[in-house]
């Protein structure tokens, strides 16, 4: 599923051209003492057609691999053909949707909770997270590459207002956030919590892969969880879409001791 989805991102990743948005030092200065996200929803060139093409296939995927229902299936076509599908995606980037990001998918199907929300939208949001991926993976783009980036306080994204779902250790021994909407990294404090600023040591919970390759960090005043790739020792750069897959145990773990 995550294969055919990664492809479909590809093929229109490929025709996103790196967008235009006013970035220096004084936006940068006033948007992080604010705390405002620097991207607006019409800053982002999208290309309509593409994206009801895309959500509409992202739905075909989803259905067939099981993890979306036909109710939701049939809504999210009608909405895919819908004129005012920018204003769906519009509502959506503004709303600042958390854990929509395209490993989610894959632990929201192995990990469903009853009755903790609406299924209807739950699954809008994710299918729209996806459809958004490759203009706002395009944008992180060119914000990445800003030294001002590291200057950048918050545990939400710099650029979308979005929580982190995925975490890097660098070979500096440095904690980078993740994104979990448009994939921007970021430094943050390695042993704060991201979603509650807890940070008292003792009240935090480290638990690690018996390779030492990915690690959790767990919060036991927010009792919410962030899984981290560790790259000091790694071989390759860390992949957030394919080790937020392949560390779905951890969030069975992380589950069953109680965090979520």
């Amino acid at each position: 599923m995550h294969i055919e989805l990664l492809e479909l991102h590809r093929r229109v990743l490929g025709r996103v051209p790196l967008p235009w948005f006013e970035l220096n030092a004084d936006v940068f200065e006033k948007h992080n003492a604010s705390g405002e996200a620097l991207l607006r929803f019409q800053d982002i060139k999208i290309e309509t057609s593409d994206l009801r093409l895309l959500m509409r296939q992202i739905a075909d995927v989803l259905r067939r691999h099981g993890a979306l229902e036909d109710a939701d299936y049939q809504r999210i076509q009608t909405i895919g053909r819908d004129m005012n599908l920018l204003e769906f995606a519009g509502r959506w980037y503004r709303s600042g949707a958390r854990h929509h990001s395209v490993a989610a998918i894959g632990i929201a199907h192995h990990h469903v909770s009853a009755g903790t929300h609406e299924p209807t939208d739950e699954a809008l949001d994710q299918v729209l997270a996806l459809a958004m991926r490759p203009w706002l993976t395009r944008c992180a783009e060119v914000v990445q590459q800003r030294a001002e980036l590291g200057l950048w306080a918050h545990a939400h994204c710099a650029l979308c207002g979005s929580e982190p779902d995925f975490a890097v250790i660098t070979p500096a021994a440095e904690r980078h956030l993740i994104c979990g909407r448009c994939a921007l990294r970021w430094k943050f404090e390695s042993l704060t919590c991201p979603y509650c600023r807890n940070n008292d040591r003792s009240r935090i919970t480290s638990f690690a892969t018996p390779d030492g390759q990915y690690r959790v960090y767990a919060c036991d005043e927010c009792h919410r969880y962030l899984k981290a790739y560790d790259a000091r020792r790694a071989t390759r750069p860390v992949m957030p879409v394919v080790d937020s897959v392949a560390t779905l145990p951890l969030d069975a773990y992380a589950m069953q001791r109680g965090y979520s």
